[in-house]
């Protein structure tokens, strides 16, 4: 039973547009391409390859890819 609710809440995570891998790292201890074998194992196999197309490259899943943007530009 816990292992289920481990699954549930890190489906949630990725699933998430606003989650990083990063932060679902920080909180489960549970990597990308681990978080990515749950998710294909888990979803059905339509909503695996939705997930995929739209968390693939996207900076807010990758926090590399994220540039820091200052709120106060330099004159």
């Amino acid at each position: 039973m816990k292992n289920y609710k481990i699954h549930k809440n890190l489906i949630e995570m990725a699933w998430s547009d606003k989650t990083s891998f990063e932060e679902i790292k920080k909180t489960t201890g549970i990597p990308e391409k681990e978080v990515i074998n749950i998710m294909r194992k888990t979803l059905k196999r339509t909503s695996y390859i939705l997930w995929r197309k739209r968390v693939r490259g996207r900076p807010a899943k990758h926090r590399k890819l994220t540039k820091f943007k200052s709120q106060f530009p330099q004159e």
